[in-house]
């Protein structure tokens, strides 16, 4: 594809780095062309590093040219971010999560649909080898039939809340901010949540902040967001399993992800990360294999394993390439609207999907009961095609 997608970056704090390295060098389909930010200066200092143009949201909105936003600012601004860009006739892919409330996401789901444009989230670690390994694994009968699933995932919110403000802010907790990795690699291996039950609690609402470099060291902050959650998930195909979040960890971030089958059992690495090995052992014939220990490393299927961020905006530019060439090259605010867009991974159906999942959560903590997920999407197919994106064809990890 010798076309790129004009792209537009709104936000340029700490993960905007990341982003505009990889979209701006390791990607075939993007052109970053501008940033914006909250602060003008943030933009302008942002845009200098990276040889681009900083200017306001305002400006990207009425720029016809820019076919594609990527929002990357704290949570409750998504809504009004993503609703603009939207009415203004652009594709948006915005960071984790969709919107910090599940009727604002729903609005967003029906505007883009409205439009005819595409809307995408993260989390994208999913499409990652460590993730996409294990769906290759499950896909191809490795671990027979899944009869269960065991995700725990532990992080210091004192120390993150203590740098991070936005984590003090709606959708900063434990659950949104980073359960939703998990939730989305769990999706996208085993399919939509049915129903939760969950147990749901924040250990301390008054907190101190523990990071030397701050500010604000040694002072107290309220954190009304969920620190623990402890929660049994119903998946529409039958299968069950349990839920761990505690951000009252003394370590860095620690997940366990495991997924039990009649045949076998995988070991998975931190959702958080693109990478990981993949660990499998096989089904015990007899009871010598009891006490060996058989478990091996699978081979990865793609050498995406450094920090990707970007690819999700890459194969959803991808898709408005595509789609653009099927309408005898349109680009811009019509290249979306065509009925035949092609499907993406990081659709914004599993986004909200995930985000009803979390928000139910929520509520289960609240009423003590299990509660019904009414969203649905389809499991998103695996991720083989991935050399397509990379510039130059390139070989090597991400």
């Amino acid at each position: 594809m010798d076309r790129k997608v004009r792209t537009a970056v709104v936000g340029c704090g700490a993960i905007s780095d990341i982003y505009l390295t990889n979209m701006m060098k390791k990607y075939s389909t993007l052109e970053v062309v501008s940033c914006a930010a909250a602060h003008l200066e943030s933009a302008q200092k942002k845009a200098k590093e990276y040889g681009i143009r900083a200017c306001t949201y305002d400006e990207i909105l009425a720029d016809d040219s820019i076919e594609l936003v990527v929002v990357l600012t704290p949570a409750p601004t998504h809504f009004e971010l993503i609703r603009q860009a939207l009415e203004a006739g652009k594709h948006v892919y915005t960071e984790k999560t969709l919107t910090d409330r599940l009727e604002d996401g729903k609005v967003l789901l029906d505007l883009a649909r409205e439009k005819g444009l595409l809307l995408g989230a993260a989390p994208e670690t999913f499409l990652g080898s460590c993730f996409q390994t294990a769906r290759k694994a499950i896909d191809d009968g490795l671990i027979g039939e899944v009869t269960s699933f065991t995700v725990c995932a532990n992080r210091n919110i004192d120390l993150l809340a203590s740098i991070f403000t936005f984590l003090r802010m709606p959708g900063g907790g434990i659950c949104y901010d980073y359960g939703v990795y998990y939730l989305t690699a769990l999706v996208s291996l085993l399919g939509p949540v049915d129903r939760v039950s969950a147990v749901v609690e924040n250990r301390k609402k008054v907190r101190t902040n523990i990071f030397p470099q701050s500010p604000e060291f040694g002072k107290e902050y309220t954190y009304d967001n969920e620190s623990q959650v402890t929660a049994i998930l119903k998946m529409e195909s039958g299968v069950a399993g349990t839920l761990t979040l505690n951000g009252e960890s003394l370590m860095k971030d620690l997940g366990v992800f495991t997924i039990y089958g009649t045949k076998g059992v995988l070991f998975l690495g931190d959702a958080n990360q693109f990478g990981g090995e993949v660990q499998y052992i096989p089904e015990i014939t007899g009871m010598e294999d009891m006490d060996r220990d058989n478990r091996r490393t699978l081979e990865p299927v793609s050498d995406l394993s450094d920090n990707c961020r970007g690819i999700g905006p890459a194969e959803m530019a991808r898709a408005i390439l595509r789609a653009g060439k099927a309408q005898g090259g349109e680009t811009g605010k019509t290249a979306g609207k065509s009925p035949e867009m092609p499907r993406i991974r990081v659709d914004v159906t599993m986004a909200y999907h995930v985000l009803d999942t979390i928000c139910q959560i929520m509520k289960s903590g609240g009423t003590d009961r299990m509660e019904h997920v009414e969203s649905t999407c389809e499991r998103p197919e695996a991720f083989t095609d991935w050399k397509e994106l990379i510039a130059e064809k390139r070989e090597g990890s991400c």
